[in-house]
């Protein structure tokens, strides 16, 4: 996938929604929300536990160097795991969207969302690694855009990305959501309380 996001593009697309409503809306891109050291860590040391057996079959090895490859197969697949995509595929779905989950609500509180007069802030999140997009929305818009609503834009967002059009998926994503608040959301002369900007996680 390729990984570009042209910032200016995106936050033009935020100030031209925000034109439209008194919502705001903060776009966040992660390029990884998945910690995979703990399935790493059980991976490699199974496979350190099975390394010995075909040596001890099929070679004269004395029981240090065995220790000695189990060590070495042990550090080798931790590593491997820890930095490639081979970790995260091993890592099941489920945790990796319970931890993309978990980082899209730290940032929504992070970021100050629940600063807007109306609490009618979105975040827009999304982690590449995971192929992750929430829309995370303030309480001032509960029951006033519906959970369909919400999913046709992130299943559109999520679409884009996996075609490698990461500013694009922002650009509409942002634009289908301005769509969405200017229509509960009019605008009301109020300040803007969120930055505009693409705020990054390395």
């Amino acid at each position: 996938m390729r990984e570009y996001a042209d910032e200016a593009a995106i936050v033009a697309a935020v100030r031209a929604a925000e034109t439209r409503t008194s919502g705001q809306i903060v776009c966040v891109l992660a390029r990884r929300s998945c910690d995979t050291s703990a399935h790493a860590t059980l991976y490699s040391a199974t496979l350190a536990l099975l390394a010995p057996w075909p040596l001890l079959a099929f070679t004269q090895l004395s029981a240090q160097h065995i220790f000695a490859v189990q060590a070495a197969v042990f550090i080798a697949a931790l590593l491997l795991l820890n930095w490639t995509r081979l970790g995260l595929a091993l890592t099941p779905r489920g945790q990796q969207r319970r931890q993309a989950f978990r980082a899209a609500a730290e940032q929504f509180f992070t970021l100050g969302m629940t600063r807007t007069r109306n609490r009618t802030g979105v975040l827009i999140f999304v982690s590449l690694a995971e192929h992750y997009a929430r829309i995370v929305a303030d309480e001032g818009l509960n029951g006033k855009i519906t959970e369909v609503e919400w999913r046709a834009v992130i299943d559109d967002l999520v679409r884009r990305l996996r075609e490698g059009r990461v500013t694009e998926a922002f650009v509409v994503a942002v634009g289908q959501t301005g769509e969405l608040l200017a229509r509960v959301a009019p605008p009301d002369g109020g300040n803007n309380d969120l930055p505009d900007r693409l705020v990054r996680i390395d």
